[in-house]
């Protein structure tokens, strides 16, 4: 290594002591000197696993989801399909514009779009203030994968002490579409969570026929089949 500081020889008396505070600077600087010099050139660390062990402070929920009681697990070929859509929603070509059509106003909306605007008209507008804002491309597309992350924990932890509603399944959904894969450690935690929550609420329900069915059914997929989260997912019926 260059020398960055100049140092002048010093000849150390005999009664020398490390131990002993250096008297002087240039003593000083020629003890760091002798130091360096003892020093090996790789180091080698010993370390015991068995402390390791006993310090570890991460825990790690390795608990999967409930199994879908009898009737309410979807089938294999209608999960494939939910994967293959939320992949086209999650990736439009900038370029598609009647791709974007759709995923902005839907599908029967696109379709007739006149009749649409016609019957708005009609109707006053909606206090957004007091039902709560939608998750529209204007609102989602700005935000950074660490607001999508942190939105979608106040949600998840919201969702861990309340039922399932329309409203917070719109909002999940188009969080979800926002994520960017691989995933962070904090994201890959949160959507586990939710598959978890998910199939927790499915198992309480008395009927299959509940509206809420479906919805779980698609969080639980998407967490399981799309990112590949392959524990949490439904087995499904081949068929």
């Amino acid at each position: 290594m260059p020398r960055l500081l100049p140092v002048e020889a010093c000849d150390l008396p005999e009664d020398y002591d490390p131990s002993v505070p250096p008297r002087t600077p240039q003593e000083y600087l020629r003890r760091v000197q002798i130091e360096a010099a003892r020093c090996p050139d790789v180091v080698i660390a010993q370390i015991d696993p068995k402390k390791l062990r006993k310090k570890q402070t991460v825990s790690i929920s390795l608990s999967g989801c409930q199994p879908a009681p009898d009737g309410y697990s979807p089938s294999l070929r209608w999960q494939q399909q939910q994967v293959a859509q939320f992949s086209a929603v999650r990736q439009p070509s900038t370029e598609d514009e009647e791709s974007w059509k759709k995923f902005c106003l839907g599908e029967r909306l696109y379709s007739d779009l006149a009749a649409a605007l016609n019957s708005e008209s009609q109707h006053p507008g909606i206090d957004y203030i007091k039902v709560g804002f939608p998750p529209l491309l204007s609102i989602v597309s700005r935000m950074s994968q660490a607001t999508v992350t942190s939105v979608l924990e106040y949600l998840v932890n919201w969702f861990e002490e309340r039922n399932f509603t329309p409203e917070l399944g719109r909002w999940l959904y188009a969080l979800l579409a926002c994520l960017e894969k691989p995933l962070l450690p904090e994201a890959h935690s949160l959507i586990r969570q939710l598959a978890r929550r998910c199939s927790q609420i499915r198992a309480g329900v008395e009927h299959k026929e509940d509206d809420r069915v479906s919805p779980l059914n698609l969080f639980i997929c998407l967490v399981g089949r799309y990112f590949e989260q392959r524990d949490l997912a439904d087995c499904g019926d081949p068929s």
